[in-house]
């Protein structure tokens, strides 16, 4: 057995062997005609090279060189050929003396426990948001049906609310400037002229406050002013224009209780999309604008609206029909899931969720008032078609 067996390190100084003869009998120094001539060890073998390892050549600097080193091949051993590696393979190394090879295929991941289902979320605090729903409702039926005009105090103060919203999230998220000043006056302008002069009084109104916004805006440098009067005339007519159709509603004789079928209406069907959509829902209606909605939602508000369309047309407002209400349910669910959509759209856009925080579980102004803007045109016109203006 020779001392190449035992992987013992090259040493240096020893010139090619890897551990020192014993000392033979007789020779006082023990081998010590190498250590005295170290040129008679450099002459034998192809292991033995002229020089410190510092001073080779790059032809014995190979990447397997430090294998023959290592281990040590004796004088009548052939020297380690190294296996030429596949076109992929990456650079082997040999492992360190007394280090551990490692396992170079990972271990199987411990088998982990499948996560409990969860119970399903409304996504809202629902006593937050149905005790806000209720005060609402109780300010709205009360200023309804005692005097007319604290109603329509109470539109304009929703149109202005609605409208600093806007205009503030547009700032902060696209630093679009829609002047606020002349919307807010021009928008309870209108909703007052809406319910003084009709249609007429409300366009005539629309038409002076997209005038203020061009004018008001030049007061500021012109950069951006093309951007910032088109989403004022943009608000001017999503917020308070849309908000004047409730206003005018309220002047036919059964005023209050065309109002009352417009938002009940509007409710129920929000309601029945919610229900329906929160417990049987599976199949997104519009997931790249509001992946909460489905279309069994939309058949929950559809089916909710028709059932209230036609209890309301039938006891609520004078000379109604029950298949009138089916129509006008039909038609409510259809615009307040478009209203809906619309606005969604607008805070994606904006990159927000809610339009603001003044209601505690529902949102700001706007985020009530998203589905009863388009829908307040759609029941106006309906039910003077249905009914007459009177």
């Amino acid at each position: 057995m020779n001392d190449s067996s035992w992987g013992a390190p090259q040493q240096a100084g020893y010139w090619g062997q890897t551990r020192p003869m014993p000392a033979v009998p007789g020779d006082p120094a023990g081998g010590g005609t190498q250590d005295d001539d170290p040129g008679a060890a450099r002459t034998g073998g192809p292991l033995f090279h002229d020089g410190t390892p510092q001073q080779q050549t790059r032809a014995h600097r190979q990447p397997y060189d430090t294998h023959q080193q290592a281990y040590g091949a004796g004088p009548h051993q052939q020297p380690y050929e190294a296996p030429q590696p596949w076109p992929y393979d990456p650079p082997r190394t040999p492992p360190a003396h007394g280090t551990a090879t490692q396992n170079p295929e990972p271990m199987p991941d411990a088998p982990q426990q499948a996560p409990a289902p969860q119970k399903k979320s409304a996504g809202r605090d629902l006593s937050a948001a149905i005790g806000v729903g209720v005060g609402l409702g109780v300010v709205i039926i009360a200023s309804l049906f005692v005097v007319k005009a604290v109603f329509v105090g109470v539109i304009a103060v929703a149109v202005v609310v609605g409208l600093w919203e806007l205009t503030k999230r547009l700032q902060e998220r696209k630093g679009i400037k829609a002047p606020l000043v002349p919307l807010a006056i021009g928008g309870a302008a209108m909703v007052v002229a809406g319910y003084v002069r009709g249609a007429e009084g409300a366009w005539v109104a629309m038409a002076l406050t997209a005038l203020a916004v061009l004018v008001w805006r030049m007061t500021e440098p012109p950069e951006g002013y093309l951007k910032d009067v088109t989403a004022g005339v943009f608000a001017a007519f999503y917020v308070p224009f849309l908000a004047t159709f409730v206003a005018m509603m309220l002047t036919a004789g059964d005023g209050p209780f065309r109002v009352l079928t417009f938002l009940l209406l509007t409710v129920v069907s929000d309601t029945g999309a919610y229900a329906v959509g929160w417990r049987f829902g599976k199949h997104k209606l519009a997931p790249r604008i509001s992946p909460g909605k489905t279309r069994e939602g939309l058949i929950g508000a559809v089916t909710f609206a028709m059932a209230a369309g036609a209890l309301c047309m039938q006891f609520l407002i004078d000379g109604g029909a029950w298949w009138q209400g089916l129509l006008l349910g039909l038609a409510v669910a259809a615009s307040a899931t478009l209203g809906d959509l619309g606005e969604s759209m607008i805070k994606r856009d904006l990159g927000i969720k809610d339009m603001g925080t003044l209601l505690p579980g529902h949102g700001g102004i706007m985020d009530r008032l998203d589905s009863l803007l388009p829908t307040a045109p759609v029941v106006w016109l309906l039910l003077v078609a249905f009914v007459g203006s009177a």
